[in-house]
């Protein structure tokens, strides 16, 4: 008996601790954009964590009707569960009070607990922030445009910080919005790409998860920036680069602690300094714009800078309304609710948003 428990004890010891994963993706894992980048974390997971087994169910809706999917997984054995969109929250609330011994993870979202439930995000604003210096210092017009998807404050927030980039290199840049209310529709995505270059915007940014503007931007000739992903490969001649997530960063740390026991539930939001966001460029970007972006980078990248919460000028509102000014930047409560446009922004965010 002995001898058979020492085999089996080896046995175990070289095959390691197994541990199965699922992702939940609120679009189609080819959209080049939000879920594809959650996809190459997934796999950055697998090839980084020894032991670790994964799934995927793309294109869940959100809402309640994400529960069912969740519950489906759980039964399967999967000890962890990652689901990607806003739109998940509740559900996944309530299959982790129904699942205590089941680990779960909600992007973007506010709701957590402090034993099995944690909602994580990352500071893409930072990145967002140093894409709008791109913008401002490449534009002609002085008009930049920006597709838009679901009114929310994580959206409203990565679009300020766009813009506050903008205005530090260029006062008399604007940024115009048009909102398409999904996060993945690419022939709306389109519609609205081809609205702003009817304004006259020679930049065009997006925040959407196809990369159906950056493609409508290069049939243009129009300079565009992505979100998300590397999107470079649908705008050979006018992408300029984007704000870019490294999700496999964060999943192989939590995986890593949960396999070995030092997991704590709660709130994650990193920046740029955990690597979990960055900032790509193309060689379309000058010398000189990459130099700004690189300086700004590097000093978010040592916890020296954040548009917000460091802020190097005054921050107002459409209103005129100052928010922050230097030396008394924004807590992360208030970026966490923040649903106004700061003053160089043309458009609204649509009413009943919250």
């Amino acid at each position: 008996m002995k001898r058979l428990l020492l085999a089996l004890f080896i046995v175990v010891a070289l095959i390691g601790f197994s541990m199965k994963a699922a992702f939940l993706y609120i679009g189609p894992v080819g959209d080049h954009g939000w879920t594809y980048a959650h996809d190459l974390g997934r796999r950055y997971l697998e090839e980084h964590v020894a032991g670790v087994e994964t799934t995927y169910v793309e294109s869940v809706p959100e809402g309640m009707e994400a529960y069912q999917t969740i519950e489906s997984l759980v039964k399967q054995g999967y000890k962890v569960i990652f689901a990607t969109s806003f739109g998940y929250m509740d559900a996944v609330a309530k299959a982790a009070k129904a699942y205590p011994n089941v680990y779960f993870f909600h992007c973007s979202g506010y709701k957590y607990n402090n034993t099995n439930f944690t909602a994580y995000f990352g500071r893409i604003y930072q990145p967002s922030f140093l894409a709008g210096i791109m913008a401002g210092m490449m534009t002609k017009t002085n008009k930049i445009g920006y597709v838009e998807p679901i009114p929310i404050p994580e959206v409203v927030r990565i679009t300020n910080a766009f813009a506050l980039g903008v205005k530090m290199v260029n006062p008399q840049a604007k940024i115009y919005v048009v909102w398409t209310h999904s996060w993945f529709d690419p022939a709306t995505e389109k519609e609205a790409a081809e609205a702003l270059f009817d304004l006259g915007v020679d930049i065009l940014a997006q925040q959407t998860d196809s990369s159906a503007p950056v493609q409508a931007a290069e049939e243009n000739g129009t300079y565009s920036v992505g979100y998300n992903s590397d999107m470079s490969a649908f705008g050979p001649d006018f992408y300029l680069g984007a704000p870019v997530w490294n999700w496999g960063v964060y999943y192989a740390k939590v995986v890593k602690e949960i396999m070995d026991g030092t997991y704590k539930a709660g709130f994650y939001w990193g920046g740029m300094d955990d690597g979990v966001v960055d900032i790509q460029m193309t060689d379309k970007v000058p010398d000189n714009v990459r130099s700004m972006v690189n300086a700004f980078a590097t000093l978010m990248k040592e916890g020296r800078f954040d548009p917000f919460k460091t802020p190097i000028m005054k921050i107002y509102d459409q209103d005129g309304n100052l928010k922050a000014e230097p030396g008394k930047g924004l807590s992360d409560k208030e970026l966490l609710s923040m649903m106004w446009f700061v003053d160089n922004v043309v458009g609204n965010i649509p009413k009943g948003s919250e």
